[in-house]
């Protein structure tokens, strides 16, 4: 059974972006890529919101980012690709599958196939569905040193309480801290 993985860069107050879908606060050096490129060697299929895919796949397919991070960008365009999302016709990106039906169903269906684990970046939505229906097996917050104030949380709706057993640490020179946990269902 494949697990499930969310892994996000957040505000110490809990933003995924700031306000207008804001990134620019993100610390991404060295370190940062070379913990990106270990998740994504772990990762079989790569899964997002409308939201997220849209700004992935305006960002990773150009040929300025694969020329200045063709690791890092190789595996984002070659990994198999899932966007969930009702106003979505058609997805482009390369390798990807638009579902536009019940994200828990789907879901279910897809870790119950062999493979990587299933890895969700930003899709604060898509998150928040999946773990109130308690489908999520880890999540790595990738903690900024930087308070918002406003933006668009990690967890949306309700999603009730979850009780998280941490299960690593790391620490980057920047002050980025990797927070991972594992519900205690």
């Amino acid at each position: 059974m494949r697990r499930i993985i969310t892994s996000n860069l957040v505000s110490l107050d809990g933003y995924l972006a700031g306000p207008g879908g804001d990134l620019s606060w993100h610390t991404v050096n060295d370190e940062f890529f070379g913990y990106a490129e270990d998740m994504l060697n772990s990762a079989g299929v790569l899964l997002f919101g409308r939201i997220t895919y849209d700004l992935m796949a305006s960002y990773w397919p150009t040929e300025t980012v694969r020329k200045n991070d063709p690791v890092v960008a190789g595996k984002m365009n070659g990994l198999p690709k899932i966007v969930f999302s009702k106003t979505l016709e058609k997805a482009e990106w390369e390798n990807t599958t638009l579902f536009n039906g019940d994200v828990e169903k789907n879901i279910r269906q897809l870790k119950e196939q062999p493979g990587k684990d299933i890895v969700i970046l930003g899709s604060g939505t898509v998150v928040s569905a999946l773990t109130q229906a308690d489908l999520i097996d880890e999540y790595r917050f990738i903690i900024n040193p930087v308070i918002l104030g406003s933006g668009v949380y990690q967890f949306t709706g309700n999603v009730g309480r979850k009780k998280m057993e941490l299960t690593d640490v790391k620490q980057f020179s920047t002050g980025v801290v990797i927070l991972c946990y594992k519900p205690t269902i």
